[in-house]
């Protein structure tokens, strides 16, 4: 059996898509259930598109995720088959440029952009293939005296693949089976140009999967419209025995299922495409990543494992360790998987409230100190302990919890309106003194006091606990009033009581 050797191969030129977050993660499950090698090699061969900083982005992204890389680019070991960013493999690609050209199965060619446009307007649906390559400036309707001059001269030319017509493409997928195509909707390719020495997309990533000896082929359904032509490549270059397998996973979709999913959808329905922050340093922009928005990377995994692929079962939740060992290709749908974000929130609930309080609260200690505030380690521990559970993020734990660090300033008018009687600062009053009495104060014992004098005094158990939580808290919310109580200790509960009264009179 042939080592499986896998690879993820985008191109630097902007912030990593979600959706390519998912092929890796693919990719990389794929490679450690097999007991193999995970590559990432950046093809950059598109000089024109490049993006500084868009490289460290991705290497970056997938250190977060844990999707560790075993070979090329970001590796601790750069492997045999270094280098592996295309830009600095141009000598490589040479030499099966020239293959090619010497075999005739690719001409050179050097219609200018406007003699292409000339055409496209002159011929209904321009293809450059052989029922019109006669028509045009190229090897085959030059003599070679010309051809040789013209790149003498400087005259900037590319490569075409030479497609012979009505011929049938087979291409195997492992999810999708056998794909067939007529070689007569392909057009002849463009595999390099001469203005920066640089192969295009398809000869580079055929080329480098051969020298990389890639076992498997696992990328986005974008890319099967191009799976033909890549096959004619291994075919016309004599490696069809060494042919990787190819598999296309299905689109992420819109949440309506209308779509492949874009940045603009999550710009206009308020969740981040990409897994990190990432500042365009050309306009400045900076657009919202998940980490950022306070996701656990372990929580993302196990979301985007989830759409596309399912493991039979109903279970929903798993590991790393846990989904290496159960996936598997043919679980991989063909259909396209909705992006459905508010899931991804329930994900990264499911693991926040997995994860002890103190590592919790080791997090949320950070966000304290931004606002300037040094909770005392054992008291944050158990805040963390009564509000987590309401929260979906680390970072919502503060709309959840303010209240502990922060005396109310106001109190919400409608609770006011509703919870505040007459009795209430006579009531409160007296459950100051009622309080004042206690020296153990445990939830479990103050309760037990305050609920045994609200009934000897025959008050209503709701109108005294309701006005007691808005002294408080300032508003209707939060864990089990005693619990808050036992946290913020018996002089500071007298006192938010006092002022209560005192404000709301």
């Amino acid at each position: 059996m042939k080592k499986v050797r896998v690879r993820f191969a985008p191109s630097p030129t902007g912030p990593l898509h979600i959706g390519g977050v998912r092929t890796a993660l693919f990719n990389y499950l794929f490679a450690r259930q097999h007991g193999g090698d995970m590559l990432l090699r950046i093809e950059d061969t598109d000089s024109a598109r490049f993006v500084a900083g868009a490289e460290e982005y991705i290497v970056e992204s997938l250190n977060w995720l844990g999707i560790a890389i075993d070979e090329g680019v970001g590796a601790k070991s750069q492997g045999k088959h270094a280098p592996y960013r295309q830009s600095e493999r141009k000598a490589i690609y040479r030499k099966y440029v020239d293959q090619l050209l010497q075999a005739g199965l690719a001409y050179i060619a050097f219609d200018t952009p406007a003699e292409l446009d000339g055409k496209r307007v002159e011929i209904a649906n321009f293809q450059y293939d052989a029922s019109t390559r006669g028509l045009m400036s190229n090897s085959l309707t030059l003599a070679s005296e010309n051809v040789n001059s013209r790149i003498r001269n400087g005259e900037q030319y590319v490569v075409r693949i030479k497609i012979e017509p009505n011929q049938e493409i087979t291409v195997h997928d492992l999810i999708r089976g056998e794909v067939l195509v007529n070689s007569s909707v392909i057009d002849d390719k463009v595999l390099f140009k001469s203005s920066d020495e640089l192969p295009t997309y398809h000869l580079a990533n055929v080329v480098d999967d051969y020298l990389m000896e890639i076992s498997h082929v696992i990328r986005g359904e974008e890319w099967l419209p191009s799976a033909p032509l890549h096959v004619l490549l291994y075919q016309y270059l004599g490696w069809m025995d060494v042919m990787p397998q190819f598999a296309h996973l299905p689109l992420l979709l819109k949440p309506d299922g209308n779509g492949k999913l874009s940045k603009r959808d999550g710009d206009r329905l308020g969740f981040p495409v990409f897994p990190m922050n990432w500042k365009d340093p050309k306009t400045g922009e900076t657009s919202f990543g998940y980490r950022e928005a306070g996701y656990f990377p372990e929580a993302m995994v196990n979301f985007l494992a989830l759409l596309g692929w399912n493991s039979g079962t109903e279970l929903e939740i798993f590991s790393m360790q846990e989904l290496i060992d159960q996936f598997s290709l043919d679980r991989v749908s063909k259909s396209g998987a909705k992006f459905d974000y508010e899931k991804g929130k329930w994900f990264n609930h499911q693991y926040l409230q997995s994860k002890s309080n103190q590592e919790i609260a080791t997090i949320f200690q950070k966000i304290l100190l931004e606002k300037e505030i040094n909770a005392d380690a054992t008291k944050l521990i158990k805040i963390v302990s009564l509000v987590k559970e309401r929260a979906n993020f680390v970072n919502e734990l503060w709309a959840q919890s303010s209240f502990f660090f922060q005396q109310p300033t106001e109190y919400d008018a409608k609770t006011i309106q509703k919870r505040w009687k007459p009795e209430t600062p006579v009531q409160l009053t007296e459950l100051i003194d009622v309080l004042f009495d206690i020296n153990n104060f445990s939830a479990e014992n103050t309760e037990t006091i305050v609920k045994e004098w609200i009934t000897a005094k025959d008050y209503n158990l709701g109108g005294v606990m309701n006005a007691f939580r808005l002294s408080l808290v300032g508003e209707p919310k939060g864990p089990h009033i005693f619990d808050i109580i036992e946290v913020l200790g018996k002089e500071d509960t007298i006192k938010r009581l006092r002022k209560a009264i005192e404000i709301i009179g």
